[in-house]
C-alpha cells in the first residue's frame, strides 16, 4: 500500500484509510467481531489510518473501545484519529455542539482510556461550534499537543476564515469533510488547503454505500438507518443516482475494477495529499477497498467519469436543517 503524507506536520498514512462511524451508528445494528475482523484485515492489506470519534459511541466510547480493541496489536503501526464536538450529556435531548476548553480536555482523557492509547495521533474538532471562539479550541488542542496527549490537530466540515483563525494558533494537518463522485462542495477549499499545507480526509468516499451499486430505496434498510431519510435515496432523486452508478459500473467493468474502486480510485487523482475513508464491516470489501490504491486511472477515464457525473449526484447530501455552515 502507497503512502501519502498529510499536511506539513509529519503526518503520513496509507493512501486508503477506514472509517469506524457504521460499526457502531448510522447504518442498523453492528456487529462488533465482523468489525474487529474488517479492522484487522484493514492492516493486513497495509491499511495505517483508522477514524473513529467519541460521537460514534454516543458517549459510551464504544466505537472508541472497538477500535482500540481491534488495533491492540498493532497500534504503533497504525495513526488514530478520533474527535471531540459534540454534548452527549443528554441524549433524550438529541444533541448538540460543545467546544469548550473544558469538554475538549474532557473527551480527550476518555477517548485515550476508550482507546487505550497514551497518544491521539489526530484530533479533529468534528463540527465547528459557533458559541466557542475557533482560537480557543486551536489554542487548547496545542496545549494536549504540548502535553503529548495528541500529535496533530484536525478540523471537520469547516469553513475558510475557520480554518485560517485555527491554524495561525495551532498549525492544522489535515481537513475532513465529505468528499466523493457524488459530492464535489468542497472543492473550493482545495487552493485554501494548498497554500497552507494542510491535508484532505473525505469522508463517505463512496456516497454513503451508494456507490457500491448496493443502494436499495429509503424505507428498506432499518429503522436506525440515516439512509431512509438520505435525499439521495428519495424518489426522483434515487433512480437518477442509481442510473449514474449503472453508468461508472459499465466503466469499470472495462477496467476490471469494482465501481467502489473506480470511484475511490477518482479520489485518490485528486491530489497527492488526499487518503479517502470508507468504511466497511466486512472483511471482504475491506479488500475491495484497499486495492483501489492500485488503480491509476487515465485522462480518458476521469473525462468518462466527469461526462457520468460532472457536479456530482443527485439531492443534498443532508437534509437541510442538518447541512454544515461553513464559516
Amino acid at each position: 500500500m502507497q503512502h501519502r503524507t498529510l499536511g506539513t506536520q509529519g503526518l503520513t498514512a496509507s493512501a486508503i484509510g477506514y472509517g469506524s462511524m457504521g460499526l457502531t451508528m448510522a447504518y442498523g445494528p453492528g456487529d462488533e467481531e465482523a468489525g474487529i475482523a474488517a479492522i484487522r484485515r484493514a492492516h493486513d492489506l497495509g491499511v495505517t489510518f483508522f477514524d473513529t470519534a467519541e460521537l460514534y459511541g454516543l458517549g459510551t466510547g464504544s466505537n472508541e473501545i472497538l477500535v482500540g480493541k481491534a488495533v491492540k496489536d498493532f497500534r504503533d503501526d497504525v495513526v488514530l484519529a478520533t474527535k471531540f464536538g459534540f454534548d452527549l450529556s443528554d441524549l433524550s435531548q438529541g444533541f448538540g455542539l460543545n467546544s469548550r476548553p473544558d469538554n475538549i480536555r474532557k473527551v480527550a482523557d476518555n477517548s485515550l482510556r476508550y482507546l487505550g492509547v497514551d497518544q491521539i495521533d489526530v484530533f479533529y474538532q468534528h463540527r465547528v461550534d459557533p458559541d466557542v471562539p475557533i482560537e480557543d479550541v486551536a489554542g487548547t488542542v496545542k496545549e494536549l499537543i504540548d502535553a503529548g496527549k495528541v500529535k496533530y490537530f484536525g478540523l471537520s466540515e469547516a469553513g475558510p476564515q475557520t480554518i485560517r483563525k485555527a491554524h495561525a494558533v495551532q498549525p492544522v494537518s489535515v481537513l475532513q469533510t465529505e468528499y466523493s463522485l457524488f459530492e464535489r462542495e468542497v472543492e473550493q477549499l482545495f487552493p485554501l488547503l494548498k497554500e497552507l499545507g494542510i491535508g484532505f480526509v473525505p469522508y463517505s468516499p463512496l456516497g454513503r454505500g451508494f456507490i457500491t451499486g448496493t443502494a436499495k430505496p429509503a424505507g428498506q434498510y432499518d429503522s436506525t438507518d440515516m439512509r431512509n431519510v438520505d435525499p439521495r435515496w428519495q424518489p426522483g432523486n434515487f433512480e437518477k443516482n442509481v442510473e449514474a452508478v449503472e453508468r461508472l459500473g459499465r466503466l469499470a467493468a472495462t477496467k476490471g475494477i469494482t465501481v467502489s474502486q473506480l470511484a475511490l480510485a477518482w479520489l485518490l487523482a485528486q491530489g497527492e495529499n488526499i487518503v479517502p475513508i470508507p468504511g466497511t464491516r466486512s472483511a471482504a470489501r475491506m479488500e475491495e477497498n484497499a486495492h483501489a490504491a492500485d488503480v491509476t486511472l487515465t485522462q480518458a477515464d476521469l473525462t468518462a467519469i466527469h461526462e457520468i457525473l460532472p457536479t456530482g449526484g443527485f439531492g443534498a447530501r443532508y437534509s437541510a436543517e442538518h447541512a454544515p455552515d461553513w464559516v
